[in-house]
């Protein structure tokens, strides 16, 4: 009797990847993607996938960085307490922090005013075998700046520049340079934390009672909160003019953070096992110079002992 297939981890994944993925094919409607999404599991059940997912980034991670020929590029971006943060830590625990690198962008410096709007993200692009995280991205020049006009006006652009066009053409520079960072061995995947304003609010309540959490409050997050529906535009107009087979967006139902991280580990697992990672091989003029060492170092084992 035969033994039946064991189904690919692509597929095993399949159900907690395809269903959020957006790579520019046809139609796309933030208002149609829930936050409250649960994928048919309970906590318990998440928690297993969740720890499922570290396991295999780790043994990827080791490979990856061992082959040396690909890099992967992850951005996140989402409102204020979409969990950007918390999940970047919790997909990563146990990961090596050597063949990772987080990246966050805050306001821009003076310096890098001084330079095109990609400039800064570009020079903290991960070199091959690394994965490179960006919490907040070059997105941002496409969301609050978009958003706060008045941040527009003070980057120094040429006025004759800064037309009705601009955000149009910052989606098409942006897809060039996603485009070529892709055939050029960067694998891309572009994560938004999608979470209700309902649920912003209780976890900014959370943030104002708990004095441990203090701290990640600010006054600013009630500002751009008023501002909800023009960041939620911002978002559709920039994920559908972005989105492509080369750097997918997945937009992650973030209202329940543990569904959220289940999401994106199975996201970047499925993503690495499709590239055939594995540990370089030994040549056999190599195997034979190891075969001396190891005789070596067996008589020195033995000599010690005398």
């Amino acid at each position: 009797m035969s033994k039946k297939p064991q189904p690919s981890l692509a597929d095993e994944l399949k159900t907690y990847v395809a269903p959020f993925r957006y790579d520019g094919v046809g139609e796309f409607h933030l208002k149609s993607h829930k936050t409250n999404e649960k994928g048919g599991l309970d906590k318990e059940g998440a928690t297993r996938i969740i720890e499922a997912n570290r396991k295999r980034l780790n043994d990827f991670q080791e490979k990856l960085y061992a082959q040396d020929r690909w890099s992967l590029l992850l951005i996140f971006q989402g409102m204020d307490a979409a969990g950007k943060d918390s999940a970047i830590k919790s997909v990563f625990e146990g990961v090596n922090p050597q063949g990772c690198e987080v990246n966050s962008f805050k306001q821009p410096s003076t310096k890098e005013l001084d330079h095109d709007f990609l400039w800064r993200s570009m020079i903290a692009l991960p070199e091959r075998g690394r994965i490179g995280i960006f919490n907040r991205s070059y997105y941002e020049e496409c969301l609050v700046v978009r958003v706060h006009q008045e941040i527009l006006d003070r980057q120094k652009l040429p006025p004759q520049l800064v037309t009705k066009n601009i955000w149009k053409e910052r989606f098409e520079d942006i897809s060039a340079m996603e485009r070529y960072l892709a055939r050029n061995g960067t694998v891309i995947l572009k994560f938004f934390l999608n979470v209700s304003k309902e649920e912003q609010r209780e976890r900014f309540l959370e943030r104002l009672e708990e004095p441990a959490k203090n701290w990640k409050f600010s006054m600013a997050d009630i500002g751009e909160r008023a501002l909800w529906a023009k960041y939620q535009a911002a978002y559709q107009d920039m994920i559908r003019h972005t989105a492509s087979q080369a750097a997918p967006w997945i937009v992650v139902p973030a209202d329940h953070k543990w569904f959220a991280r289940v999401v994106i580990g199975s996201t970047i697992a499925s993503a690495l096992d499709g590239l055939d990672l594995h540990f370089p091989k030994v040549d056999k003029a190599d195997r034979s110079e190891f075969a001396k060492v190891r005789e070596a170092l067996l008589a020195e084992e033995g000599g010690a002992k005398k």
